[in-house]
């Protein structure tokens, strides 16, 4: 009775995990309301800033994109894949006259039985890894126009 009461001490509690990791990895992405925005600051004007995130867009695989400059943002096309559909956003603000503000949305969305339903799949690091490479390329549209 003692080893079968041992057993169990040892088993359950290494089953639940096996159990928890397998539904885990069976989720796909985070449920959300509101599409997730992050914000940074670069050195520039708003013309080069929204050529420099039109080119990552289109180097990232984010299709075409369209930039609106009234409206100082910038929109890729929505891309459909498997099940999945995405499309990203971006709006530049002035802060003053040397630095501008980026504030970029990846919105992806899974299709479901009743619709489209909107989820995340960017945590803040692949979102800072967007950022770095908007940064270098704000560098080479810079180092273009001089």
């Amino acid at each position: 009775m003692r080893k079968m009461q041992h057993f169990f001490t040892l088993i359950l509690p290494f089953a639940f995990v096996i159990g928890f990791f397998l539904t885990a990895c069976t989720e796909e992405g985070t449920v959300l309301t509101k599409p997730d925005e992050y914000v940074r600051a670069f050195d520039g004007n708003e013309r080069i800033i929204l050529k420099a995130i039109a080119q990552v867009f289109k180097d990232k695989g984010f299709g075409n994109s369209k930039i609106n400059r009234e409206k100082r943002e910038i929109e890729s096309d929505v891309l459909i894949q498997n099940g999945w559909r995405s499309k990203s956003i971006a709006r530049v603000t002035k802060i003053n006259w040397k630095e501008t503000e980026v504030a970029l949305s990846v919105i992806t969305e899974k299709q479901v039985d009743s619709g489209w339903e909107m989820r995340r799949l960017l945590q803040k690091k692949q979102y800072d890894s967007l950022f770095d490479a908007i940064e270098l390329q704000i560098y080479q549209e810079m180092y273009k126009t001089e």
